[in-house]
């Protein structure tokens, strides 16, 4: 039978075990096992969720390359987003759910005097008297929330997250974090809140690391980040900025090959082996042999050549072509 979890009850423990099990799930027999157990049995709150990491554990199996697994991982967060947002509207004074299917605070709340009347009560602010992501008090409300796009069907963003944009009160620098944010939420169910903390971060550690300039390396650092963060063939990357597995400091410090994704790293060392190739094939006199068989024709008309391509302790690299295909050549030591 499904019982709402409590955020103090002792269910709380099993549903932490589930969660470490599924982390350390290999096979996607046993991944969809504990899916299952997670969607029959858990009516999920956002305290529970928050104090579990069973909303960033099942996330991250979204982009599963199993798609069993990545569907039901995305059916089970379709379906704890409504139980959260259900709990929020059963809530006396609870933020309402936006348009962009976040969550966000009303402008204004009221409270009522003794003699009836009402009186308006400030909206909440983010006070930046120290820029730092730790000084933050976002009006946003934290946890899992949201959903990856609008109810529009609108991609999220800055914008759409009512994210502030006079943050660090810098021209410079608040267009910066807005392009971190937008970077980061791509394909996000996480909240606005901890976006916005992650992009802070970020920013602030680029900004400390360039002298606290807005220089061009500072800006150009920026960019660099943007690109690789938003590229949608790389939704790894995001997911460790956001979970936290690469910290800010880290992310900083990492080139653009280190940045990219497996598909485009491994695509770079084929161009990469391609352009050797051709380097050498047009210096080197390749020798016919019948001593090698092609792996794509089955025939043993080769040509060869070979060359030192390591210390001088080690043996030479043979660099074979077949004479049929032309464009199939290998390798071996």
């Amino acid at each position: 039978m499904t019982t709402p979890y409590g955020p103090k009850s002792a269910e709380i423990v099993e549903l932490r075990g589930r969660v470490r099990v599924l982390q350390a799930a290999v096979s996607d027999k046993d991944i969809t096992d504990v899916l299952i157990w997670l969607k029959k049995n858990v009516v999920a709150t956002e305290a529970l969720l928050r104090e579990t990491k069973a909303g960033l554990a099942v996330g991250k199996l979204r982009t599963h390359a199993s798609k069993s697994v990545a569907d039901l991982a995305k059916d089970l967060v379709k379906k704890w987003k409504a139980e959260v947002d259900r709990a929020k509207a059963k809530t006396p004074g609870a933020a309402s759910t936006g348009s962009n299917g976040g969550t966000t605070a009303p402008s204004t709340t009221t409270s009522t005097t003794g003699s009836g009347s009402e009186t308006p009560q400030p909206r909440p602010t983010i006070d930046t008297s120290v820029r730092g992501p730790s000084s933050i008090h976002s009006p946003l409300t934290p946890g899992l929330s949201t959903t990856t796009t609008t109810a529009n069907g609108v991609a999220r963003s800055s914008k759409t997250d009512g994210i502030p944009t006079d943050v660090l009160h810098d021209s410079v620098r608040d267009k910066c974090l807005q392009m971190l944010y937008d970077a980061v939420c791509i394909d996000s169910s996480v909240s606005p809140a901890q976006l916005h903390k992650v992009s802070m971060a970020i920013e602030k550690s680029v900004y400390t690391m360039n002298g606290s300039d807005t220089s061009a390396a500072y800006r150009a650092k920026i960019r660099s980040l943007y690109l690789n963060l938003k590229e949608k063939t790389n939704p790894r990357l995001r997911q460790a900025v956001v979970n936290g597995d690469i910290t800010p400091e880290r992310l900083c410090t990492m080139t653009s090959k280190e940045m990219a994704s497996d598909e485009r790293k491994e695509e770079d060392k084929k161009l990469s082996e391609a352009n050797f190739h051709k380097a050498l094939g047009s210096e080197e006199l390749a020798a016919e042999t019948d001593a090698f068989q092609c792996g794509r024709c089955k025939q043993r008309k080769t040509r060869y050549y070979q060359q030192q391509t390591r210390s001088a302790d080690e043996p030479m690299t043979t660099f074979v072509t077949c004479v049929v295909t032309i464009s199939q050549r290998f390798t071996f030591v």
